[in-house]
């Protein structure tokens, strides 16, 4: 039977799409038709232009296939304008959510974020510590937190088989789009990072081991359930200086203690008020960047079988991959 990734261009799409080709599946690439799709070029694989709102292109997505991997989010937490994030996050959703009910699946593999699970300080979390209150959530959060609550209402009360995957911080080659944490990654490569930000800690995993984790909640996933994929909890510090290593990079010298990020969030915060623009290092961002407890992701091993790599691994293919961009692009100018 046919696989259908939704969002096959993203980091972490691109990854599903290609472990399913690797392993011997069929495999169906719904993306938009602008997408930028280097992650999946040199994959065979069937490819649909659509997007979640197309009614028409996601029936034909799923027209038989078994096994849905939806990995599409919008992950910009530093909006000004939280809107857009609700309406990918939480009523794209919908909409995917109820044409999927349709299509008679043997698995919808929903991708979360571990932001969706309620965590402490001094208590290492699971799958069953909830949020309480959404009020003093950020609203990147609060969409993720209500969209995955939307698929697990469907696996109640309408029957889809879907599993949730709440997913940390992914790490690895093939960041095609740069995402924000791996910009970190290329600037520690590239030797453009000026300085290290102390004191912040984040829950992270490889997108390779990721990816896996998707698969195997397909094989082995119980509908209905939720499964934290995060490897262990590292510092901002120890990416950058792994990274830096690994790419043949100075580590850099220069840090920041946790006050003044916090400082520069607030300022840019402000601005983003002030100027009505949009800026990536606000409240909101720096929030997202501190995981403040970890997780134990004891129940994807035990369930589906999942081993994950050390995530240091995957900071070092990352760390190659845009060291070797970058070395390909002093060849071209040297040429």
């Amino acid at each position: 039977m046919t696989k259908l990734v939704i969002g096959a261009n993203g980091f972490l799409g691109s990854h599903v799409t290609r472990l399913l080709v690797g392993d011997g599946h069929q495999v169906r690439a719904m993306v938009r038709p602008t997408a930028k799709t280097t992650g999946i070029d040199d994959l065979d694989v069937e490819r649909v232009h659509g997007d979640i709102w197309d009614d028409d292109a996601l029936r034909a997505a799923m027209d038989g296939v078994d096994d849905v991997y939806y990995c599409v989010v919008d992950t910009r937490g530093w909006l000004r304008d939280p809107a857009p994030l609700f309406r990918t996050n939480v009523d794209g959703t919908r909409n995917v959510l109820e044409i999927a009910c349709e299509a008679g699946l043997h698995r919808f593999v929903y991708t979360s974020s571990y932001v969706t699970v309620g965590r402490r300080r001094g208590h290492v979390a699971t799958e069953d510590d909830v949020i309480g209150d959404e009020k003093k959530l950020t609203p990147y959060v609060r969409s993720r937190v209500q969209a995955e609550k939307l698929v697990m209402q469907y696996a109640r009360e309408r029957g889809l088989p879907a599993v949730a995957m709440c997913v940390s911080t992914t790490y690895g080659s093939g960041d095609w789009g740069r995402t924000p944490h791996g910009a970190i990654i290329a600037g520690a490569a590239f030797g453009k990072l000026p300085f290290v930000m102390s004191g912040i800690e984040l829950e992270a995993v490889g997108v390779d081991d990721a990816a896996r984790a998707m698969v195997l909640a397909a094989e082995q996933g119980r509908v209905g359930e939720r499964y934290l994929i995060s490897e262990k909890m590292i510092s901002n510090a120890e990416v950058v200086r792994i990274a830096a290593e690994a790419a043949g990079m100075p580590v850099p010298r220069r840090s920041i203690p946790l006050p003044l990020s916090y400082a520069m969030a607030t300022l840019g915060t402000v601005k983003a008020k002030l100027t009505g623009t949009d800026q990536q290092m606000s409240l909101g961002s720096l929030r997202l960047m501190r995981a403040e407890a970890p997780v134990d992701h004891s129940k994807a091993v035990r369930e589906l079988g999942w081993q994950p790599r050390p995530v240091e691994e995957s900071i070092r293919d990352a760390a190659r991959f845009w060291a070797g961009l970058r070395d390909a692009r002093r060849r071209s100018k040297a040429g």
